[in-house]
């Protein structure tokens, strides 16, 4: 019953047989003036109650033999259903009467019929998102993975919607939205509708998205609508040059020492995940600062030996859609004497198909990993680890101890292992950063140390 048309959503139904000479038309076709999945519902779940009732009182009246005209329930359910269709919320009625066919002269021949060319419908967001980044091979897993999230975030917010007609107000109202969410949705199962989520999140006065998080799935839809404006599907971006300074902001930071003796000696929560996966990669990130995508989409043959020194390398893999967050993310990072001490090595004689990394699931959209995260978090947040320190931190870490070490270690060198774009982009700069040795490398890997019996229970 609920039809678009162009970028309008319409309401239609059909007046039963029995009743199309009593009500003089066949079908009520309504225009319901939204663009909007969510709103379109809203409005033919109420046309359709009044239709019931009206069809259901002419159905009675008819049955008693009285002319439906005269009787005053059913003019009261005709002057109910008009009313409804011309109340403020825009919705206008077009009935269309009982087609009764003319007469025509013996000597005229029947007309040829004409055809015409049907008005293409317009592309609606959720097919926006499947033609242009889910089904586009050159994008990576982690860009459909953080696009389809911001997708569907807006559809659950306001529903389907022609991309022609969504414009600044609802941008605008899904910013504020984003806002009010708490900081742990989706990391848990609910059943709550997104406003219901915000609601609860002020009453319970818990954490909101930060600034951080909301300007990402602005820019995650800014990004498609860049896509759409080149093709000429629309007239213009209406995620761009918002403000993302209203909401908490969290300033991210490196562990501190007993910080991560409370997160290793603390229970990993009951998951699909394992524990020793879980000690494999929180080793790791500690003693490399490779980020969490690039730890668990390590493949067997990801792990080499360059020079005679044991590396990680970061790079492609086009096959499964995967790449490093930039260019400078493609790179060698030697393994640290620690992680071979722990029997890293060892991983490459029991891989998990082609993983170097056992005990993780790929999710449908390629993305490796994503149920760690949320146990990770989970954990972190069961030993009431201040929010400020993230699995990322161990960047931060890496990043902090690299920095205040020995003066031998360059600072080109630590943005070269960490994969950070170099501060002066100069082709000097580029030639260098090209023939840093592998032995420097590993120098710098080295200096990166904590405690002793930190990470004690290793992963055996």
């Amino acid at each position: 019953m609920l039809r678009i048309r162009g970028t309008t959503y319409h309401f239609r139904r059909i007046v039963p047989p029995a009743l199309r000479s009593a009500l003089n038309q066949r079908e009520i076709w309504v225009s319901l003036k939204t663009g909007y999945q969510n709103e379109a519902r809203k409005r033919a779940s109420l046309l359709h109650t009044k239709t019931t009732e009206l069809f259901d009182e002419t159905f009675r009246v008819l049955a008693e033999g009285q002319n439906c005209q005269s009787i005053p329930h059913v003019r009261d359910a005709m002057r109910d259903l008009h009313r409804l269709l011309e109340a403020p919320t825009g919705i206008e009625a077009v009935p269309l009467p009982v087609s009764r066919p003319r007469p025509r002269p013996q000597n005229m021949r029947k007309a040829p019929a004409v055809v015409t060319a049907s008005k293409p419908q317009s592309l609606l967001l959720s097919e926006a998102l499947t033609r242009f980044v889910l089904k586009n091979p050159h994008t990576s897993a982690d860009t459909r993975k953080a696009t389809q999230r911001a997708v569907e975030l807006f559809l659950q917010a306001f529903g389907d919607a022609p991309v022609s007609i969504i414009g600044g107000e609802k941008a605008g109202a899904f910013r504020d939205l984003l806002f009010s969410l708490p900081a742990s949705l989706g990391k848990r199962k609910s059943s709550l509708t997104l406003t219901e989520e915000a609601d609860r999140a002020k009453k319970d006065g818990r954490p909101t998205l930060s600034s951080k998080s909301v300007k990402n799935h602005m820019m995650r839809l800014s990004a498609l609508w860049n896509q759409l404006l080149q093709r000429e599907l629309v007239k213009k971006n209406p995620w761009t040059g918002w403000s993302f300074e209203t909401g908490s902001k969290t300033i991210r930071r490196s562990w501190t020492t007993q910080e991560l003796q409370t997160l290793m000696t603390g229970d990993w929560p009951r998951s699909s995940v394992p524990e020793s996966t879980f000690r494999i990669i929180t080793m790791i990130g500690a003693y490399s600062g490779l980020r969490l995508g690039e730890i668990c989409h390590l493949r067997t043959e990801d792990l080499q030996t360059i020079d005679g020194i044991p590396c990680f390398v970061i790079q492609p893999h086009t096959k499964d859609g995967w790449s490093p967050k930039t260019d400078a993310g493609t790179r060698i990072v030697p393994v640290h004497s620690k992680l071979i001490e722990a029997g890293l090595l060892t991983l490459k004689d029991t891989p998990d198909g082609p993983y170097l990394i056992p005990g993780l699931n790929t999710s449908k959209d390629g993305v490796r990993g994503t149920i760690f995260g949320r146990s990770f978090s989970t954990m972190k947040t069961r030993l009431r680890l201040p929010a400020e320190i993230t699995f990322h931190s161990f960047r931060h870490s890496v990043s902090t101890q690299l920095r205040n070490a020995s003066a031998d270690i360059r600072e080109i060198w630590i943005d070269r292992l960490l994969g950070h774009e170099a501060t002066h982009k100069s082709q000097g700069t580029s030639t260098y950063l090209s023939s840093i040795t592998t032995a420097n490398l590993r120098q710098t890997v080295e200096a990166i140390s904590y405690p002793d019996n930190l990470f004690r229970k290793g992963w055996s």
